[in-house]
Parts: C-alpha cells; structure tokens; sequence
C-alpha cells in the first residue's frame, strides 16, 4: 500500500526538503506540492489525498485553517494532517482537527519517518476495519510485517523469519532466505508484541524463535537450522507447554 501525499509550505527550501523525504520513502506517493494552501485545497478537493504534509503559517489561509476545512470532510474521504512548522505552540491546536503527528522544524529524516510510519499504520488498520466491515468476517492474519533498516522500511515475509536476536539497542533477524541478519532499531520486546504468538514464541531473554522453523529440541536447546539456541529457566514452562503435545 502506498498513501498519497502533497507537500505545502510556503518555504522553498522546507517545501524541498519536505518534498524529498516524501520521494524518498517507499510507501510513500507525491502527487503535488504547493508553496500556498488555497492551491493545495482545490488540488485535493479534485484529487484522492490521502496524507498532507504542511507548515501552519502560510499567507491567505493558513495550515491550521486548511485543516479544519479538511476536517470537515466524512470520515472515509477525509486527508489526514501531519504539520511540519517552527512553532511548537500550535500543537495542542494541531490535535484538535486530528492531525496525526506534529513535525517541528528543524527534524531529520528519522523523526519525518517515525511520522509517516505513524501515519502508514493508520492509514493499515482503516483498510483492516473496512475490510472486516465489509466481509463481515476477520481479515486474515497479515504474512508480512514491516521493520525500520537504517532510514527505510524493510517488508519482512513471517514465514522467512528463523528467530530473532536482541542485540544492544537493536534486534537481529535471521532470515531463512539470507546469509546474514538484518539489523532494526527496536526492542526484543516490541518484536514480541509485534509478532503472531501462534507463530512465534519468546524462548530467552535475548531470543524470540520461529516454531514453525523449530528443528530439534534437545535439553532445552533449541535446534533452528545450524544455529542452536536455549531456552532460559524463566521461559521453559510456556516452551514446554507447546512441546508437551508431542510428549507422551
């Protein structure tokens, strides 16, 4: 899925910049940019907007005045709003017309993702609801997940995931399909949240494992391809109790 997005700031150079990290995140489709707010409402009253990057102090109508117009709009057509200004008092008014996050100048390109990954997330669980809505059943499970590598989101398939490795700030996920793991910024813990517990199960205070990948158990170790991993004293009772339909 890839959200459509416009860039309006009345900046050049911060509507360059804007426009840029927009261009340079996969999930992520540009389709206009305005250095005026008038321009960007008839833009997106004529065009499927998802997601509108834009500064609050503009001349003619400002951020805050086109957010409220937008605002207005039904739920299923409305733009979100991510604001990306130099004022840090207009955050309280930023969301009350809903903006999904609040950008403060100057930002990276890593707080711009953590927004826009926000934002896709969102934009995620609205198509799973219309869709559960719409079938009048769950949605199946999702086979992919998505993991922050560097300054991009990496779609990782569940099924290539062997286990996964705490690592200082960082996890490594060994993949079945690559030599070498790849490298994320984010807790074991927040992978185990992120995970299928049906698919997935925490082993050790530095390991999550794959139990479909399982290929030998052997006095609490675990045996995943070459690599052999252990079950810790705090974990052995949730592992032996997945292990224990096969122990008669």
């Amino acid at each position: 899925m890839k959200l459509n997005c416009v860039a309006i700031d009345d900046e050049p150079l911060a509507l360059e910049l804007l426009s840029k990290f927009i261009e340079q995140t996969a999930f992520l489709n540009l389709i206009g940019r305005f250095s005026n707010a008038i321009e960007a409402l008839g833009f997106i009253n004529q065009n499927e907007v998802q997601l509108a990057f834009m500064d609050i102090q503009m001349p003619d109508l400002s951020g805050m005045e086109l957010a409220r117009v937008l605002d207005g709009k039904k739920n299923s057509e409305k733009t979100r709003i991510i604001f990306a200004t130099a004022y840090h008092q207009f955050a309280i008014e930023g969301y009350k017309v809903e903006a999904l996050d609040y950008l403060l100048k100057p930002y990276s390109y890593e707080d711009f993702l953590n927004a826009a990954t926000k934002a896709f997330s969102y934009f995620e669980k609205q198509a799973q609801t219309k869709s559960e809505a719409t079938t009048g059943i769950d949605a199946a499970a999702p086979e992919y997940i998505f993991l922050k590598v560097e300054y991009q989101l990496v779609k990782v398939m569940l099924k290539d995931i062997g286990y996964v490795e705490a690592y200082k700030d960082y996890v490594k996920v060994h993949l079945l399909s690559k030599p070498n793991p790849i490298l994320s910024l984010t807790s074991l813990k927040s992978m185990e949240e992120l995970l299928p517990s049906d698919k997935f199960m925490r082993v050790h205070r530095s390991y999550i494992v794959a139990l479909d990948h399982i290929d030998s158990v052997s006095k609490n170790v675990i045996q995943i391809g070459k690599n052999h991993i252990s079950v810790s004293d705090n974990y052995k009772e949730s592992f032996l109790e997945f292990m224990s339909r096969w122990m008669n």
